[in-house]
């Protein structure tokens, strides 16, 4: 019998029972006492008695696992509680041994096996920790031991499974090394507390799975990545489902690389690169306490080490104190109350708490571990000894650290044990908040709450000590010195580091900058702002992935500033608006050459709403433009140059960081073009009149291509056509006397250059009319009658397709507009043979394909199973039901949804020409916007590999281009089965 787990119990925590309700208690000592009558053990439950309790009347969780299983309290109670946790060990390690050996196993009995040791686990150790026989250290290490052990075995038995369902090869198992363990090549690290061993009472565990892929030993026909996201998923869910029988741990994997858009498990050398390119401080900081758990140790190990200089820098990263630093700030602003009181009090994330402690001592070994390999200890209280050996740390300040964080972790316990919950916080209530005093010893909740708030104000006195400092201008890649004349040869390393290929030009030109040398700088506070600037900068440009071109581009940028004091103000103060500029550097050669031709265009930036989602305000943006200008055309082509360009280069803007959605960007393009010819065919209209005369009669413009559907793209052009219908067909303009066909023709002409001839503003947009009735051969300006006839006589099938996305974007008067729409409708629904049309159409993409060939693989239009194909479906279905009443839509998306819902067309066939159109917009969006037709993706930074892979939800562009080929596949037999010949 383990009496000292007895006296422990009743010595520390019987004083404090009669301060609670024993009413709740009695039923479950009754409950308890029936069984124990019955199994005959009531003289181990009476002596029990006094120190249960108390338990039993504070924690209904613990009262719970005790009445559901009297049991496992008896054996907690008779055995000395090391020998108990051995045996819930060894009970867990069996699990795992049998998955491998049993040649038939119960896995659902195992995994209900699994629940029940979890109880046994936290009922033992609850009842340790409550009676002071165990310690923190030794309560957080037996919670880590199990953990260790159930991930161990829940992975088993998810392999047990894998194997059992024929996806394992035996052959390929065979003679693998022990410490490969039961699934070679996958590996499973424990991060956080559960890495450190300092595992909390009710904790998730952050485990992160990590794989070779292929030593994975699974059958041919399995795909190792799809197999091992099973596994990893499997084993969550062994974990942390929720049965009769509770759960084991909630389990969380975030702590992957890009959790968003990586796989449940992530490939070793992904990961790698991932963490060398673009890995974060504070990921730095979560792998101080990383260490292999479960599956192929030799894998595991081999990772960590090359893991190594990530985390361990040798230079001092003093700019890693600033960044974890912000990280709390967010935390404190965000997730929890700032008070340093007792009541409401978040023991781990609120100002004094855990989490302040844990900082305390990680940067602290970010900044000072890369050197001294004795600071990289994972557990917060040997990180705490270790800077103080080291004299980093003051030995006093270490003491009341480690004493603070013992007194808070052994709380934070106590708050936990009531609910078995996931939480930090004191309750608010007396009463509830004096259940976690009994459970930590305190009769009186006065003097609980006074040792809590003391130790709060204690903590965080400390921690605002250490980032009192002012900010750093060095780098994490080491030295940035740019005074004096000559080079700094440590800042040329530093350079040379962040991967600059002439970091003597770059330090030569910098050093110019700081000389005044550039209006931005040419004042003292300019150069002030710019010497704190720099290292911001520079470790931007580095995080592009490619330096040396986005600093030139920069450059070009930045010396055309006059502003410097207020844009340099700004860049340190909005952190977001200067990255999002350096990232146009890097990704966007368009952009960054109209920021360097353009400076204004910067000004849009300065807009408070500039990355607010884009809607019918861009009307009004257009017309306030407008409206300060005078009303003639030259004024108001101008002022719509300057806003056409800002507008331009927001939306760009806000596809790069993807606030706009394929859809919304293209018709936000559409949109600020509509305004254009909105404010320009009016005025246009009018210089007709002062230069010839009136004629009177209407007049409309219809948009077509992707302006019609409102599809654009930031290099599209404008298709336009102009229809007219004059009061009189033989009246001529008053003063030249020309005939109605020359009269519109010329206001045609004077529109088509007011949206697309340069002026000091540059040019507004390039106009294609190919698409008007007898194409480049006839008039300008159509006449409604002559519209008529021509697509009742003469047009083409392929003309009727452009048709379906005619769209009036300005009209003389509403009631032509109305009629022209009329018109074109009565058209677009006339009869006709759909075995013809299909035959047009199909003869028209081969004609496309012979003489339009595809420019390359990232000719999302032109390509086989490109856009072109959607369309053309989307067209063909449009034309052939039009008759019948079928939808008429103008845009590609609109008119496949449409047809699908109408089920004039099986889902499977839209599904795949939508899902063509879409991903492949998504990523014209983005390279229109950042490159030339020139530029290949494979030579453009990873980052930006990444952000175009993202449109078919992956991170490496060989597997973009593999699921785009497969996309382009599938669209293209959809187009073949919907267009066919048959009138069937």
């Amino acid at each position: 019998m383990a009496d000292v787990l007895f006296s422990s119990l009743v010595d520390r925590l019987h004083p404090c029972g009669p301060v609670l309700n024993a009413g709740a208690a009695d039923y479950v000592i009754e409950t308890l006492y029936e069984v124990a009558n019955a199994e005959g053990w009531r003289d181990v439950l009476r002596q029990a008695e006094d120190a249960i309790r108390p338990v039993v009347a504070a924690s209904p969780y613990l009262a719970g696992i005790m009445r559901r299983d009297p049991q496992r309290l008896r054996e907690t109670l008779i055995s000395a509680p090391e020998a108990r946790l051995k045996a819930i060990l060894l009970a867990t390690e069996a699990l795992e041994q049998q998955a491998a050996t049993v040649e038939t196993l119960d896995i659902p009995a195992a995994k209900k096996v699994l629940r029940h040791l979890k109880a046994d686990c936290h009922l033992l150790t609850a009842l340790a920790d409550l009676g002071d026989v165990w310690g923190l250290d030794h309560v957080t290490a037996a919670l880590s031991r199990f953990a260790d052990a159930v991930t161990c075995a829940a992975l088993a038995l998810v392999v047990r499974e894998e194997h059992d369902k024929g996806r394992i090869d035996p052959a390929r198992l065979k003679g693998h090394e022990a410490e490969r363990g039961v699934l070679p090549g996958l590996f499973v690290l424990a991060m956080g507390k559960h890495g450190a061993g300092e595992l909390n009472y009710s904790s998730d565990i952050d485990i992160t799975f990590f794989c070779d892929l292929e030593r994975l030993p699974v059958t041919e026909q399995v795909d190792p990545q799809t197999f091992a996201d099973r596994v990893a998923r499997g084993v969550s869910t062994v974990l942390s489902e929720r049965t009769g029988d509770g759960y084991v741990f909630r389990v969380d994997l975030r702590l992957r690389p890009d959790p968003s858009s990586t796989p449940t498990v992530v490939s070793v050398p992904f990961a790698l690169n991932y963490y060398e390119s673009v890995g974060q401080n504070w990921e730095r900081a979560a792998f101080i306490k990383a260490r292999p758990v479960a599956g192929d140790m030799i894998e595991a190990k081999a990772f960590m080490n090359d893991l190594s200089p990530f985390i361990w820098r040798r230079s001092l990263d003093y700019p890693a104190i600033a960044d974890v630093h912000s990280i709390k700030r967010q935390i404190h602003v965000y997730k929890v109350d700032e008070r340093l009181e007792a009541a409401g009090a978040n023991l781990k994330l609120g100002a004094g708490g855990i989490r302040e402690i844990e900082f305390f001592a990680q940067t602290q070994q970010l900044i000072l571990g890369g050197r001294d390999p004795s600071l990289r200890s994972r557990r917060t209280l040997d990180a705490l000894d270790a800077l103080r050996r080291a004299g980093h740390l003051a030995p006093a300040v270490a003491k009341e650290l480690k004493q603070a964080y013992v007194r808070l972790r052994d709380w934070e316990h106590r708050v936990q044990m009531i609910h078995d919950e996931q939480t930090h916080d004191l309750p608010e209530n007396d009463e509830d908040r004096m259940r976690v005093a009994v459970l930590a010893g305190f009769s009186n909740l006065s003097r609980f709450d006074l040792a809590v708030s003391r130790t709060l104000r204690l903590v965080n006195s400390h921690y605002g000590e250490l980032f009192s400092e002012s900010e750093s201008l060095s780098s994490s890649f080491g030295s940035l010195v740019f005074t004096g004349v000559e080079d700094d040869p440590e800042t040329i390393k530093t350079l040379s580091r962040m991967g600059f290929e002439h970091p003597e030009q770059v330090a030569a030109t910098i050093r110019s900058w700081h000389h005044g040398r550039i209006p931005a700088t040419r004042s003292e506070r300019g150069r002030e702002l710019f010497t704190r600037l720099v290292p911001r900068l520079l470790e931007a440009l580095n995080e592009t992935g490619t330096p040396s071109i986005a600093f030139n581009r920069f450059a070009s940028f930045f010396v055309t500033l006059n502003a410097g004091v207020q844009i340099q103000s700004l860049f340190l103060a909005n952190p977001k608006l200067f990255h999002a500029i350096v990232e146009i550097m890097g990704f966007s050669p368009r952009l960054a050459q109209i920021l360097a031709r353009h400076p204004t265009a910067f000004d849009a930036m300065l807009d408070a709403g500039f990355f607010d989602p884009l809607g019918d305000e861009l009307d009004e943006l257009v017309r306030r433009e407008v409206e300060r200008v005078p009303l003639d055309l030259e004024a108001v082509m101008n002022a719509l140059r300057r806003i056409g360009r800002e507008q331009q280069f927001r939306i760009g803007m806000q596809i790069l960081n993807g606030r706009l959605n394929t859809e919304a960007a293209g018709a936000a393009y559409a949109r600020l073009a509509d305004a254009c010819i909105h404010h320009l065919a009016p005025l246009s209209l009018e210089d007709i009149v002062r230069q010839a005369g009136r004629l009177d009669g209407q007049v409309a413009i219809l948009a077509l291509g992707k302006l019609g559907s409102q599809e654009m793209t930031a290099t599209s052009d404008l298709d336009l056509m102009a229809v007219y219908l004059p009061d009189d067909p033989s009246s001529v303009s008053t003063i030249k006397g020309w005939a109605p066909e020359t009269w519109f023709g010329r206001f045609t002409q004077r529109l088509i250059s007011a949206l697309s001839a340069p002026t000091h503003e540059g040019q507004l947009y390039e106009i294609d009319m190919k698409l008007r009735p007898t194409g480049a051969k006839g008039p300008v300006a159509v006449s409604l009658a002559a519209f008529e006839n021509y697509y009742d006589k003469d047009a083409d099938t392929w003309e009727f397709q452009a048709l379906t996305r005619a769209r009036i974007v300005w009209s003389s008067s509403a009631d032509f507009a109305d009629l022209v729409r009329l018109k074109v409708e009565t058209i677009l629904r006339r009869q006709r043979s759909k075995a013809q049309t299909a035959l047009d159409v199909l003869a028209m993409r081969a004609l496309m394909e012979k003489e339009r060939p595809a420019k390359s693989f990232w000719d999302f239009k032109l390509s086989v199973g490109g856009q072109v194909d959607a369309e053309f479906a989307a067209q063909y279905l449009q034309l052939v039901h039009a008759e019948a009443g079928g939808p008429l839509r103008v845009g590609t998306l609109a008119a496949l949804s449409a047809i699908q819902r109408a089920g004039l067309a099986p889902a499977a066939e839209i599904e795949a020409l939508s899902t063509a159109w879409r991903v492949q917009q998504s990523l014209a969006q983005v390279m229109r916007v950042s490159l030339t037709e020139q530029d290949d993706p494979h030579h453009e930074p990873e980052a930006f590999q990444r952000k175009l892979a993202r449109a078919v939800h992956t991170r490496r562009l060989d597997t973009l281009e593999k699921k785009l080929r497969d996309i382009r596949k599938r669209a293209r037999l959809a187009f073949e089965k919907i267009v066919n010949t048959s009138d069937g």
